[in-house]
């Protein structure tokens, strides 16, 4: 089963840097050759064809992404900065480059692509976040409180997790927590005693995360100081040539939430005011980690002048850096943070099929872009208004969605399963809860492995089995070299699983010889899952 990464010939192609742009450059796609990569949130679109087209400047797609293009073949693409890729008749077009590009060829197969990229550019940290985040659910208040964040309510939440035989993992409180943005206190009108709270989920069993984000609520007291100190982004006003010594109008940003400023992370300051503030976070209400939202490359303009220069990308990746001082993290917006020990989120899913079918596509590029530690999205999907109707809820899509997620790195439930399953399917969640508990140690073992070797914890098919005819599969992926994990994606039990070659054994014990195909019926409460008999 193991397939050693390749050291053969080397084949370099720099593009060389005139101004701030570099000539395109074309790549023609080999007979056979498929790509993927550059940004998590297209991996459904993946392996790319023609016709796709992306600026990496300043657009990670509201998710992972990274300056990277993978080839089945083993090749590689890499830069430092963003650039814009396209497929265009049978071409890999490279243009409006920000930096030198690298073509790498001396791989033979994804994963050699995979392990020669990391290993040069963003090698493993031999750091793994907080192991509870991989050991036990997740449970974020969103769905169930969405703006109305609250004491009576969270310790509520709390206690039916409990009451309903759901293990205590990690509590994660949403937005509008505090008065305003930029503010570090709970509100008082929702909170009597916020570190009693906190205090009393502790004795739970749970640790606690609260949402942060780098804007600042304007005309608010915190606004006025963090602008006389200068630690907020400006605008140039149409002043392209203008100093950051000079500039005097703060950038407002247009974000989900409204109009804010946004901290300048380029400058220390900046990065040292935020940290203490959570750490006077930690220290008063005894908070255990964070969930680091927003730091899209989008909500940072091109022509905004900041203490240094830096892209769209850079104040991205800057946001990214400060999740690192802080074991219990988690982020849904990066860019070419791969290899350190940050859990990473997928974006927010809808309440639909077609958004469940695209979790293994994405996931499974993560790891192909070195962003190891994932969290498929919440159970379910993560967009509180599929959720404000319990009556058109799909119960099927919640089951099959806890089983899509249940060997996966992380588990995160946000809306209550108890809230709006019926006996009988919240029990099939339970169920998977148990599964998951049962192959713990393996995904703390394949955790700890990839935070030293930088191999992804869950795999592509074509990844694991190159050449077997796999590049297209996004409907199972490799928990490890162990497990074949085919959770069912659609409506109705059907499901058609593609064995790799091999002795093969699944979740009901019995024995398969592959390559095989296996069409069968799936009962609502079963997740096939197929351990490799191999050494």
């Amino acid at each position: 089963m193991k397939t050693p990464f390749k050291t053969t010939l080397l084949l370099v192609v720099m593009l060389c840097a005139f101004g701030t742009q570099l000539q395109a450059q074309v790549i023609n796609v080999q007979n056979g050759e498929k790509w993927y990569g550059g940004a998590v949130n297209d991996a459904h679109l993946m392996p790319f064809t023609d016709g796709y087209r992306l600026n990496l400047f300043g657009d990670v797609r509201g998710n992972q992404a990274a300056p990277l293009l993978l080839s089945n073949k083993g090749r590689y693409v890499w830069s430092e900065e963003p650039f814009e890729f396209s497929f265009e008749n049978g071409q890999l077009v490279i243009s409006k480059a920000k930096g030198e590009v690298l073509i790498d060829a001396r791989g033979k197969t994804l994963r050699d692509a995979v392990g020669n990229a990391s290993r040069r550019f963003f090698p493993s940290k031999k750091q793994v976040p907080d192991t509870l985040l991989f050991t036990k659910p997740q449970y974020n208040t969103w769905i169930e409180l969405v703006y109305n964040q609250n004491q009576q309510d969270i310790l509520s939440y709390a206690r039916a997790i409990k009451a309903n035989g759901f293990p205590e993992g990690v509590i994660m409180i949403d937005d509008n927590w505090a008065d305003y943005y930029g503010r570090f206190d709970f509100r008082k009108d929702r909170f009597e005693n916020a570190a009693g709270m906190v205090d009393s989920l502790h004795q739970m069993g749970f640790k606690v995360m609260l949402w942060v984000s780098p804007f600042i609520s304007p005309d608010t007291e915190v606004f006025r100081e963090l602008l006389g100190k200068k630690l907020v982004l400006f605008t140039n006003r149409g002043n392209s040539g203008i100093s950051w010594e000079d500039a005097e109008n703060p950038a407002l940003i247009s974000w989900w939430n409204g109009y804010s400023a946004v901290l300048d992370f380029t400058n220390p300051q900046a990065k040292n005011w935020f940290t203490d503030r959570l750490h006077y976070m930690m220290k008063t209400y005894h908070i255990d980690g964070f969930k680091f939202d927003a730091g899209d490359a989008d909500f940072y303009p091109d022509d905004a002048v900041s203490f240094q220069k830096a892209s769209p990308n850079d104040h991205t990746r800057l946001w990214g850096e400060i999740g690192l001082k802080f074991p219990l993290n988690e982020y849904r917006a990066m860019w070419k943070m791969g290899g350190e020990p940050l859990v990473e989120r997928l974006r927010d899913k809808q309440h639909t099929w077609e958004d469940l079918q695209k979790l293994i596509p994405h996931i499974t590029t993560a790891g192909l872009l070195g962003y190891q530690f994932t969290c498929p999205d919440m159970i379910g999907g993560g967009e509180f208004g599929s959720f404000r109707d319990i009556k058109i809820l799909d119960q099927e899509l919640i089951v099959r969605s806890a089983q899509c997620s249940a060997l996966m790195p992380m588990m995160q439930f946000s809306v209550a399963p108890w809230r709006v399953l019926s006996k009988s399917n919240l029990a099939i969640v339970k169920k998977m809860v148990a599964l998951r508990e049962k192959h713990v140690a393996y995904i703390i073992h394949l955790a700890k492995t990839s935070s030293t070797t930088g191999e992804p914890i869950v795999r592509s098919m074509e990844y694991a089995f190159p050449n077997q005819g796999f590049s297209n599969e996004k409907q199972q992926f490799m928990l490890g070299e162990k497990y074949l994990v085919a959770p069912v994606l659609n409506k109705g039990r059907e499901k058609t699983v593609r064995l790799p070659k091999g002795r093969w054994r699944d979740d009901r014990g019995e024995t398969f010889v592959g390559p095989r195909v296996i069409k069968q019926e799936v009962a609502l409460d079963r997740l096939p899952v197929y351990e490799s008999l191999d050494e």
